[in-house]
């Protein structure tokens, strides 16, 4: 949604019944909410979009409630609140496509191009169940962002990741499963660490050997909770207290549980006598980063779930991030190459995305959620709950500040970003 313009609501506004402006603006702020936007911007968005529709709105968002109080600018700056809706909703989960679908509907109704109770009910709409289809590409992306991240990031063997795929497909269809299912879903994170940790074993023990923890990494890399961590590190810089705070116990809830289902795997694996083969085998060649990195960079369009239109400034983002952060790192010198890669590649998408949000009059989510999504220090925080399970406190402690230092580099990226080119869209 656009930046708000000096006052001036249009008399067809005016003239609609409270109701009906604020039923449209209640389910805007549930559709924001289910499509990943963080506190901070959900406020904002909401705030302008009253504004121009003749309503004043105080806004209050966490990960799973909103509350807004409404009233008519029509009482002026005096006139107290006449209606407060209060949501409950569970925490949302990025999905581009609907998310650039429910600011088109908001834009097209705020500058009258659309009737208010259309755009309701458009809005709506936005409801509707994934198709076959979409869940079949959700499910495969899990098992190509898991090979993605272990041929990138992780340089294995051929055999971890085609292992790491397959583990990662399987994590999918649990993760699928469990929408429907919510006793399911509250111990799908540890199920699915669980079940990746064993396959990664028994592999490992009888058919080739694997670097298990690699593989294990790379396939769970899309249920680490690295981009709520961010999240949470953003919404507490800009005072967002409740909701910063709120999000960063649940991101640390997921990792706690990654970490007891990997750590149960490995104590029912031993129990029954199963070890893993504890040498590696030849690591890819050099030239599968470049296939490996479009393979990923398509995959986590899929999982972002961006429009087909889309798919190429979503690949373009995470290719970007990653030749950021790779980059940003080599010409750091005598400085720390990660804190400081992951400091430029921030600044530079927070800034790019700015820029495409102006210019192509689209959420600047498009670039900036896929762009970081390689930069997020998810498996370095899952590593160090690890090493505090196993008792290994010292490398855990290590681990643990390595990740506080990381998220502080991306977080100050990205706000230095929106210094550099000032956001004039609220999404």
């Amino acid at each position: 949604m656009a930046e708000a313009l000096p006052l001036s609501v249009p008399v067809s506004f005016a003239t609609t019944a409270i109701n009906t402006r604020i039923a449209f603006l209640t389910e805007l702020a549930r559709r924001l909410h289910q499509y990943g936007t963080t506190a901070p911007r959900l406020e904002t968005a909401i705030g302008r979009s009253a504004q121009r529709l003749g309503l004043s709105a105080d806004v209050w968002s966490s990960p799973t409630a909103i509350i807004v109080s409404f009233a008519d600018l029509g009482q002026g700056e005096d006139g107290v609140a006449q209606v407060t809706q209060v949501m409950r909703l569970p925490p949302g989960d990025v999905n581009l496509g609907r998310l650039c679908e429910a600011d088109r509907i908001a834009d097209e109704v705020i500058d009258g191009r659309m009737e208010l109770r259309e755009g309701f009910h458009l809005l709506r709409k936005l409801a509707a169940a994934d198709t076959f289809r979409d869940i079949v590409g959700l499910v495969a992306s899990y098992g190509l962002c898991a090979a993605a991240v272990v041929a990138l990031l992780l340089h294995s063997a051929w055999a971890d990741l085609v292992t790491a795929g397959l583990i990662g497909t399987i994590i999918g269809l649990i993760t699928v499963a469990s929408g429907s299912r919510p006793r399911l879903a509250a111990a799908s994170e540890a199920i699915s660490a669980l079940v990746a940790t064993t396959i990664a074993i028994v592999v490992s023990a009888y058919v080739v050997p694997l670097a298990v923890k690699s593989v294990i990494l790379g396939s769970l890399i899309v249920l680490m909770p690295g981009m709520a961590l961010t999240t949470a590190v953003r919404e507490i810089s800009s005072q967002h207290l409740v909701s910063g705070v709120a999000r960063m116990a649940g991101a640390i809830a997921t990792l706690l549980k990654l970490a007891f289902g990997a750590v149960a795997a490995n104590q029912l694996c031993e129990a029954f006598g199963i070890y893993p083969r504890d040498y590696a085998l030849p690591p890819l060649p050099a030239w599968a980063d470049v296939p490996s990195l479009l393979i990923g960079a398509f995959s986590f369009a899929i999982l972002f779930r961006a429009a087909r239109r889309d798919w190429l400034v979503v690949m373009g983002a995470v290719i970007l991030g990653y030749l950021a952060t790779t980059w940003g790192g080599r010409i750091s010198a005598s400085l720390p190459a990660a804190p400081v890669g992951v400091f430029v590649g921030g600044l530079l998408l927070g800034a790019l995305s700015n820029v495409y949000a102006r210019y192509a009059k689209q959420p600047g989510a498009v670039v900036r959620e896929p762009g970081i999504i390689l930069l997020v220090p998810g498996s370095v925080s899952f590593r160090s709950v690890s090493y505090l399970l196993d008792r290994d406190t010292s490398l855990g402690m290590d681990t643990g500040l390595l990740v506080v230092t990381l998220l502080v580099s991306l977080v100050a990226g990205l706000l230095f970003g929106d210094l550099l080119v000032a956001p004039r869209r609220s999404l």
